[in-house]
């Protein structure tokens, strides 16, 4: 008898085990995730004189060099939290790799931009939008390294005020950025990329910030004026990183 009721909740279990691994089988697991870009870092803002494509200067639209184009972005100015939403009218357009984006002057104006310094958060929110990554050069000790995003970004312009109900913005901190070429979950993968620098583009105000035991950046920096800025940048950029940005208040 107990025999006879062994074999029945084996059978049981047996049949149950079937139908979940059917289940399970049939079941397709959606694995796929959406590449979203974000940089940091200085945007020119459009006027006559740059060479290039025209662009409605009363509209909230960008270029940029990475985005598809109608891309859906979101611009913030982090030194004051306004933010707004732009759409991407083209990723043809030529310009320094030193700048993240063209805006136009009525994006400048929205955001209350510091005209000497305008500094932007962009990053793509598009639900079909996906970052057009660069062809990077590889490092062969960088391979097995877990990296967080980084990409290209930069810029400085002149810019009419013309909202007088705006107030302008007080500059309360002197000028002083930095370079983020990485983040990296090893501090050995991180040294080795800042002696390549220092062999490569002759870089050596680098810095090695542990934020964490299992993420380390790597900057260059400070600097105090733009130019050094940009000349570092532009050196860095000969490197083929995919996503150079500028951070502030390190």
């Amino acid at each position: 008898m107990k025999f006879n009721i062994y074999i029945i909740l084996s059978t049981f279990f047996l049949l149950l085990s079937c139908d979940q691994t059917t289940i399970n089988q049939g079941k397709k697991l959606d694995t796929t995730f959406e590449k979203k870009y974000k940089n940091s870092g200085f945007s020119l803002i459009y006027n006559d004189q740059l060479k290039i494509k025209k662009i409605d200067q009363r509209s909230l639209t960008i270029f940029h060099k990475n985005l598809k184009k109608k891309s859906s972005v979101k611009i913030t100015n982090p030194l004051n939290g306004k933010s707004l939403i732009a759409e991407v009218k083209s990723n043809r357009v030529k310009f320094s790799p030193f700048y993240n984006s063209i805006i136009t002057q009525r994006i400048a104006e929205e955001l209350e931009l510091d005209l000497d310094e305008p500094y932007i958060d962009i990053i793509l929110i598009s639900k079909n939008s996906t970052y057009i990554a660069k062809k990077t050069k590889t490092f062969e000790e960088e391979k097995n390294v877990a990296e967080k995003a980084p990409i290209d970004g930069i810029k400085i312009s002149d810019l009419n005020s013309s909202s007088k109900t705006k107030k302008k913005l007080k500059k309360n901190n002197k000028f002083s950025y930095y370079i983020k070429v990485a983040d990296f979950y090893y501090k050995k993968s991180a040294k080795n990329m800042s002696n390549r620098i220092k062999n490569e583009v002759k870089l050596k105000n680098i810095q090695i910030i542990e934020l964490t035991k299992t993420n380390y950046r790597l900057l260059l920096g400070p600097f105090n004026d733009i130019q050094s800025l940009k000349d570092s940048f532009e050196k860095m950029n000969s490197l083929y990183f995919e996503n150079l940005e500028i951070i502030k208040d390190v």
